[in-house]
């Protein structure tokens, strides 16, 4: 089955979530209408016909145990969705009751008073309870649930399995096992990456971090203090960065890779590895080494373990301003459902949210397998707070790598100015 790629994920977690929008606190509706026209918003994707026919067969039957209710689908583009939230959160007239939003996205949204929470209806879902903890980490601000989890998405490492065979390699079992094959593969084949990275693929490089007890920030009374300066996290962007070399992925050309860029060189055959999400299956099986790949999840510090992976992937609210908070609510846990979900991964090769949907989709896919392991082995979020939208989109972290790869700072250097502005971001978010 080819998986294609999610729009959201290739467009923003391969590099930046987009800003959230500023504005004020919006005030709840105190209206609960239980019929009328709910207004839904979800992400057009690449190829939307599947995710439509999922969509639609849902709303059918919402429709059809809600007499007197409708509801009206608009898919929206991935890469505006900025200033239609900003316009919505600003004008309820405009805005609709449900929303599919990118995960990183939720504190900034929930600071600027536009979802709804729905703490106490999340709670009372009998599937909430088999939802994945980081997938509903990111439906979580401040201890309160803001929505439901709607896919998730991860990475792995991508490997070519025809020049590991040529080569004698086996699949590396730690990180230092990872660099040394790729500078062993850069060695005897020139013309190829050992492992493609990039200077700004953020979360490619945020698992090295991780690997090795780092971590992004620390939270101390819902506040956030940046910890990308720790020894730990020190030791993790200089395993990171020291694979920018000619004896692996030259810094003039790979300094400046975002995400898409690595998965694009290794399905065009130019890398003998790379780390891509489940999402980056199909854009690999349209390449040059189709059926000469395999992928195993990427190894931690120590043989046997898995390095923490970032958990993307996009949830389902309500907003705040909804005159239908109970249709809404329900709409929300229809569109998210297990059902919807086993759907959703068959249609578009999105990662259920659930663990056993998710178990059911490994097994009917083998492909998915490694990814699954990968989400088994525990994964990371970033902090959750409104600060992250400035953090990310100001590329705090990009700016940093690239720093260090370029030689114009230290290790120690660059991620002390990293941490000031992630901590001036942190401080203005409130």
């Amino acid at each position: 089955m080819k998986l294609p790629v999610p729009a959201l994920l290739v467009g923003a977690l391969f590099l930046a979530a987009a800003c959230a929008p500023q504005t004020s606190s919006n005030s709840a509706s105190d209206k609960d209408d239980k019929s009328g026209t709910l207004r839904v918003w979800l992400f057009q994707e690449v190829g939307n016909d599947p995710k439509q026919k999922v969509v639609d067969s849902v709303v059918a039957a919402f429709e059809k145990a809600h007499t007197g209710t409708k509801v009206d689908v608009e898919y929206i583009p991935v890469d505006t969705r900025a200033q239609r939230v900003k316009a919505a959160f600003n004008d309820p007239a405009s805005a609709p009751d449900v929303m599919e939003y990118g995960n990183t996205d939720t504190a900034g949204y929930v600071h600027d008073g536009g979802l709804l929470d729905v703490t106490k209806e999340f709670a009372a879902w009998p599937a909430a309870k088999d939802t994945d903890p980081t997938a509903r980490q990111s439906v979580t601000v401040a201890g309160k649930v803001y929505g439901a989890p709607f896919y998730v998405g991860v990475r792995a490492l991508y490997y070519r399995t025809d020049v590991f065979r040529e080569l004698g390699l086996k699949p590396p079992t730690t990180m230092a096992e990872l660099a040394a094959t790729a500078r062993k593969i850069r060695a005897a084949k020139p013309d190829l990456y050992g492992l493609v990275v990039g200077g700004a693929y953020t979360y490619g490089a945020m698992p090295f971090i991780w690997a090795d007890g780092g971590e992004l920030a620390t939270a101390k009374g819902g506040s956030y203090t940046s910890a990308i300066d720790s020894a730990a996290a020190q030791k993790g962007i200089k395993a990171y960065t020291s694979l920018f070399g000619d004896d692996n992925c030259p810094a003039a050309k790979c300094a400046g890779f975002g995400g898409n860029d690595t998965v694009t060189a290794f399905a065009a055959g130019k890398a003998g590895m790379a780390i891509g999400g489940d999402f980056s299956h199909a854009a690999v099986e349209a390449g040059s080494v189709k059926g000469k790949y395999a992928v195993v999840p990427l190894p931690g510090a120590t043989a046997g373990s898995v390095a923490p992976a970032f958990a993307g992937g996009n949830n389902i609210g309500v907003l705040k301003s909804t005159t239908h908070r109970t249709l809404a609510v329900q709409l929300m846990e229809e569109l998210t459902a297990k059902k919807t979900q086993a759907a959703m991964f068959d249609a578009m090769g999105f990662l259920p949210t659930f663990k056993d949907v998710r178990d059911q989709a490994a097994a009917k896919e083998p492909f998915v397998k490694p990814f699954v392991q990968t989400l088994a082995a525990g994964t990371k979020f970033v902090p959750a707070s409104a600060g992250w939208s400035q953090i990310d989109s100001s590329l705090v972290l990009p700016t940093m790598f690239q720093e260090v790869i370029s030689g114009k700072k230290s290790v120690g250097a660059a991620s002390q100015e990293a941490a000031k502005k992630m901590d001036a971001a942190f401080g203005s978010a409130g």
